[in-house]
């Protein structure tokens, strides 16, 4: 489980790719695949409440196809952890 005083942070970064960060700046990995990044929670344990950053909203400025592109990459994520 995730420490509960460590905020957990999602964001659409350049390249197409969601990073994590626990805590602000600390980023435990970014991803381009919903496997890679379901990998990457798993590997973390992280589970609950996440924080969007704003460029999740924005995800075709830092290169996907669509504005919510980072978010369709991070639900399908979630769907692979069951």
């Amino acid at each position: 489980m995730t420490n509960q005083n460590e905020t957990i942070f999602i964001d659409a970064i350049e390249g197409a790719q969601v990073a994590v960060f626990k805590g602000a700046g600390n980023q435990i990995g970014a991803a381009s695949t919903p496997k890679m990044l379901a990998y990457i929670l798993d590997t973390h344990n992280i589970q609950g409440e996440v924080y969007y950053c704003s460029t999740m909203d924005f995800a075709d400025e830092v290169g996907f196809a669509t504005h919510d592109g980072a978010k369709i990459l991070v639900d399908e994520a979630i769907e692979m952890r069951g």
